[in-house]
């Protein structure tokens, strides 16, 4: 183990050992439920989903509120607040910036959603997207949208860029970094990722890595119904996208 290794399993270490705040924890996870739920959730729902009496989500609630981080319809129910986009503005915002116009081509070229998502803790978290200007149906990927590094055609992608030992950290403590060797693998030859009904029942996928110094590990992706352009063509596609976003970004 090298001094840098140690350093990292020191401070990790530490930071076990350091104490938690329930009560910001459980704020955060506020956030999270309103972020993944389809419209504004009743206090009832929130308790419900955070498993916790309701009079503890009202106070909670009024610290968020203060913020500006949730507010509340007309009927009262409870929605993730604008001061969040404010903030969300904020992270990797020279990706956001350089990716923004590439994303918008790339979705009204294919007729696809298309977004940018980078790894976080072990996930996929969409940072950007672009839905199509004129498509009968297209699928919804919001900002903030996340999911497992072992699943889906983002997160191969991006598991083309890391290491065996990076692969083993990054991964859920359940699933062995050797178990998408193949996959990867074929991934890393072809230059893109394809998934189907892995994320969400009956979308599919492709996927780019996308590496930029000073930016978090990312992926260069689109999702769909239904097919209507070769796999190969959409990830020549976006592999000219990256390309440009790298361009942007050197």
């Amino acid at each position: 183990m090298t001094a840098a290794d140690r350093a990292d399993a020191e401070t990790s270490a530490e930071r076990e050992k350091a104490p938690h705040s329930q009560t910001l924890s459980r704020g955060i996870r506020v956030l999270e439920v309103l972020a993944e739920a389809d419209g504004p959730l009743t206090i009832a729902e929130l308790a419900t989903a955070l498993g916790v009496h309701r009079s503890i989500v009202y106070r909670l609630l009024r610290t968020l509120e203060d913020h500006g981080l949730v507010g509340r319809t007309a009927a009262g129910s409870i929605e993730l607040g604008a001061r969040l986009a404010a903030l969300a503005r904020s992270v990797s915002r020279d990706l956001q910036s350089a990716a923004l116009p590439e994303l918008t081509a790339v979705a009204n070229e294919l007729g696809m959603t298309a977004f940018v998502g980078i790894l976080d803790h072990g996930e996929v978290v969409t940072l950007v997207s672009v839905e199509p200007r004129h498509a009968h149906a297209t699928v919804a990927q919001r900002p903030g949208t996340r999911h497992s590094l072992a699943v889906g055609a983002p997160g191969v992608a991006i598991q083309t860029l890391l290491t065996r030992e990076q692969r083993r950290r990054a991964l859920p403590a359940d699933v062995r970094p050797d178990l998408g060797d193949d996959r990867i693998t074929e991934a890393h030859e072809q230059g893109y990722a394809v998934s189907r009904d892995e994320v969400i029942p009956g979308m599919s996928s492709v996927a780019v890595p996308l590496a930029v110094p000073g930016q978090p590990l990312a992926a260069l992706a689109v999702v769909y119904i239904g097919l209507t352009t070769r796999p190969d063509e959409i990830g020549a596609r976006l592999a000219q996208a990256a390309r440009g976003i790298r361009a942007e970004l050197s």
